[in-house]
């Protein structure tokens, strides 16, 4: 088997297959060390918006988080350890970015192409993540910045930004933490929003002692802790995608945050959103409107018309001169380049069958035409009010299972029928119909080109979890082996 990225899925799926015996296996990583996400968004004030206990593998239980709501270097910290301890390093290849995965009919088999050398697997598991290709802004003449460019997935840490003229371009999650972040090491601070998020308290705080002792000497706190919070969360799906009208409460607490943390009556303009609460992704913060209610920032909401020199000029005509501009606009979800480089049994790559009826997936996980492939992270796994590691480890009792399946029978191949796929996301779909997400008058990056919702999973996640339980091998084409004729896993 050959895992694609190390990051929460790929790290986890390499644990989990060990742990039930399928020790034959590498991981392919393009980065110099596991984490993903965490090991590659470095930027200031980097954390995450899921509870720590939570945020964290149920096979892994961490007592030693120190904040309610981790920090990026500590979630590192955690992803590293869990590596060492389980034991699987040394079936990793670092600095192996894969440029070309084609499933090979006649054998039953993926070839794989990396900068590494050439390979190939029966099994072939994408882990490369949702938020892995930063995705950058169409902007002319941004290339030829004069000044400091880089995106927030990619800060250089040898920039010196005090005492300078910075541009955050974007809104989203990153920047809400950049800018409180940078705030009193830069001169000025110009950021650019295309649309206001709605924002909700952060209540975030350091566990005391007392916790942290409990955490680790009393059976269940833990998972106790864990519990609470989970249910908490869930809560939440009732009012994103069964009846939205309930998600008016979450607004009037956002309306009240911004008529507490911002005095300028223009400024609350500017942040208050024009779509309802939950359209798009909900995010925390207590120190962004205080920010942007500083002397020294300024919200700029016309149109990037150029970047011309050290100056960006909007659709009005006005020029701000820069010293550097951090681009925080997100990243390739629906379009991940990826897709280009995967060839399924037609020759096909994942962006052309992709590019007829959108992203779709059979319970999130397996694609028609693409025998043998498990993607994790993949179409509608999403969620927007809790932890994806809950739904990578539902994803990964399905793959497990699906590989002991194989053992078990002695198939060489499997394909998940097109009507399955087909019926699984017409259910799908029907279930986003009335969602906040279709209902609530925001252009997000949820949807893709043909106006649907491939992202998020429109449920409960226990209900994804007891889909994914075990692996139903009745909705796949089976072919059973043929003397061993696909080719073995060859040293890289």
């Amino acid at each position: 088997m050959a895992i694609v990225g190390s990051g929460f899925s790929g790290l986890g799926a390499a644990v989990r297959l060990d742990e039930a015996g399928h020790r034959d296996f590498v991981v392919l990583e393009r980065g110099n060390d596991v984490g993903g996400t965490w090991r590659d968004n470095t930027y200031p004030g980097a954390a995450c918006d899921v509870p720590s206990h939570l945020y964290s593998y149920s096979f892994a239980l961490n007592p030693n988080w120190t904040r309610s709501f981790s920090t990026q270097p500590e979630i590192e910290e955690y992803i590293c350890g869990v590596a060492g301890r389980a034991g699987v390093l040394d079936r990793h290849v670092f600095g192996c970015e894969v440029t070309r995965a084609a499933w090979q009919e006649e054998h039953h088999c993926w070839a794989l192409s990396t900068t590494r050398g050439t390979m190939t697997a029966d099994v072939l598991i994408g882990a490369f993540g949702a938020l892995a290709e930063p995705s950058l802004p169409a902007i002319p003449g941004i290339d030829d910045f004069d000044g400091e460019l880089f995106h927030s997935a990619q800060w250089n840490h040898d920039a010196n930004l005090a005492g300078k003229r910075v541009a955050v371009i974007g809104t989203g999650a990153s920047a809400i933490q950049i800018v409180p972040a940078i705030a009193d090491t830069v001169a000025h601070i110009d950021v650019y929003q295309r649309t206001a998020p709605w924002l909700l308290p952060r209540f975030d705080r350091p566990f005391t002692r007392a916790e942290r002792w409990a955490f680790r000497n009393i059976p269940g706190v833990l998972r106790l802790a864990r519990a609470g919070i989970y249910a908490a969360r869930e809560v939440q799906v009732v009012g994103l995608a069964k009846n939205p009208r309930l998600m008016k409460l979450f607004e009037l607490l956002s309306r009240a945050k911004i008529r507490a943390e911002i005095r300028d009556p223009q400024l609350r303009r500017k942040v208050t959103p024009n779509f309802r609460i939950g359209c798009k992704r909900m995010l925390i913060a207590n120190d962004w409107y205080p920010a942007l209610d500083r002397d020294d920032v300024d919200l700029v909401t016309d149109g990037i018309r150029e970047v011309n020199g050290h100056s960006i000029i909007t659709e009005d005509g006005t020029a701000r001169e820069v010293d550097a501009i951090v681009v925080a606009t997100g990243f390739h979800v629906t379009d991940s380049p990826m897709f280009d480089t995967i060839c399924g049994s037609d020759g096909r790559s994942l962006s052309q069958t992709f590019a007829d009826k959108g992203m779709r997936a059979y319970k999130g996980t397996t694609i028609a035409g693409y025998p043998n492939m498990f993607v994790l992270i993949g179409p509608n796994t999403g969620l927007g009010h809790t932890s994806m590691v809950y739904m990578i480890e539902s994803q990964l009792n399905y793959v497990v299972d699906a590989v002991t399946t194989m053992t078990r029978r002695g198939l060489s191949r499997l394909d998940v029928r097109q009507e399955a796929l087909d019926a699984y996301n017409e259910e799908l779909q029907h279930k986003l119909t009335g969602s906040v997400w279709m209902t609530g008058g925001c252009a997000s990056w949820y949807l893709d080109a043909h106006g649907n919702n491939t992202t998020l999973w429109p449920d409960f996640t226990f209900r994804f979890r007891a889909q994914t339980k075990r692996f139903d091998v009745d909705a796949y084409e089976t072919t059973a082996s043929r003397n061993n004729q696909a080719g073995a896993v060859d040293e890289l």
